[in-house]
């Protein structure tokens, strides 16, 4: 009988194992639960998977240029614009464009048969992160009409490209005007995104103030090293950023 009762209990402990092995690998923990906003800064970008992303060609890569609203709304070329600058517009970072990039230079205003004008119904998809008909158009214009890529799905890969990219806590709702180092910019960014390396991100500069931060992905939105474009980053060794209004 104490034979049986071993074999048995070896049995169980055999079951045991097996139904273990089905639970997920991450089980659930205790941990606070995020307000919205918390969630929302610690939130990684969403992954956007390889077959969902168009596929452009004729170039190398592709920069992803970042623009501070506050900075170009202070500039004389701010001008009209009222969709970004208007009384009642607060942008920080916005997509200033996604430009094709060869190791040396940049093909611009390319043949397309798609046309020079943008379509309201493609730009509005947009205009919560390229807040201007007129930016969009000319982005289109001298850049993606060098990609190799229709409007929409030229459109479709700012959306994704801007996506991909967590803006730093400390940059992402600045409320007073301070002064930094393009170097701590470029920092905040390698921090907050996994796998960006120094030589893959360039922070320009406007006179002393923070212009853009740019970014360079390869066709598949994998963080890349551009050489030519860092070398082209601001070498101030302090610059103002100005807060939103």
């Amino acid at each position: 009988m104490g034979r049986y009762t071993g074999l048995y209990a070896i049995g169980l402990l055999l079951a045991a194992s097996v139904a273990y092995s089905f639970l997920p690998a991450d089980a659930p923990i205790d941990r606070p639960v995020p307000t919205a906003n918390s969630e929302r800064a610690a939130s990684p970008p969403p992954t956007v998977a390889a077959r969902d992303i168009p596929e452009g060609s004729g170039f190398d890569f592709y920069v992803l240029a970042l623009s501070w609203s506050p900075t170009f709304c202070d500039s004389e070329a701010a001008g009209r614009n009222r969709e970004q600058c208007g009384a009642d517009k607060n942008f920080g970072w916005v997509v200033h464009g996604l430009w094709p990039q060869n190791e040396q230079g940049w093909p611009e205003n390319c043949p397309t048969p798609e046309g020079s004008r943008v379509p309201d119904r493609i730009g509005r998809r947009v205009m919560d992160i390229m807040p201007s008909m007129g930016l969009i158009g000319h982005q289109w214009r001298k850049h993606g009409s060098c990609s190799g890529l229709e409007m929409s799905d030229y459109f479709k890969l700012v959306r994704q490209a801007h996506d991909k990219i967590r803006i730093p806590d400390e940059l992402a709702a600045v409320d007073r005007q301070s002064r930094t180092s393009p170097e701590a910019i470029e920092a905040a960014f390698i921090r907050s995104n996994p796998g960006l390396g120094r030589s893959a991100v360039a922070v320009t500069c406007d006179r002393e103030r923070v212009d853009e931060v740019r970014i360079c992905l390869d066709r598949s939105l994998g963080f890349r090293a551009c050489p030519e474009v860092d070398s082209r980053s601001c070498r101030r060794p302090d610059i103002t950023i100005l807060p939103l209004r």
